[in-house]
Parts: C-alpha cells; sequence; structure tokens
C-alpha cells in the first residue's frame, strides 16, 4: 500500500477519534453540570444565571475539538 494513502487515512482516523472524544467528554460534563445546576436552581431560583453560565462552558470542549479535527484534516 502506498505510504501517501495511509498516512491520509491515520489523519481522518485521528480527527475522527478527536471528535467522537470531545463529544463524550462534552455529554459527561453536561450530566454532571446540569444535575447539579437543576439542584442548585430548585433549592434558590435566583442560581439561574449561574447555571446557565456552568451550563455553556462545558460546550467549548466540543468547539476545541472540532478546531483540531479541522486542523488536522487540512493537513491531508
Amino acid at each position: 500500500m502506498n505510504k501517501m494513502v495511509a498516512d491520509v487515512g491515520m489523519v481522518a482516523i485521528s480527527a475522527m477519534l478527536t471528535m467522537v472524544g470531545t463529544g463524550f467528554a462534552t455529554a459527561w460534563a453536561e450530566k454532571v453540570v446540569g444535575g447539579a445546576a437543576v439542584g442548585a436552581m430548585a433549592e434558590k431560583p435566583e442560581l439561574f444565571a449561574r447555571g446557565l453560565t456552568m451550563m455553556v462552558l462545558p460546550e467549548t470542549i466540543v468547539i476545541f475539538g472540532m478546531l483540531i479535527a479541522f486542523f488536522l484534516v487540512g493537513k491531508i
């Protein structure tokens, strides 16, 4: 097999694994933070803004993963 084809395949697999990993990490973080935020807001409704802010922070994980995946695909 041509070395160039193998390199392209490895870069594509790396980009895929980056997106899958960051997707799972974001989902897990949203689950943990979301449960805590909803529990806190149930006791103190004035914590809504703080809870909403904490729910947005894990989304940066998947944004960074997508950025890395685009850089990897740009190497192809």
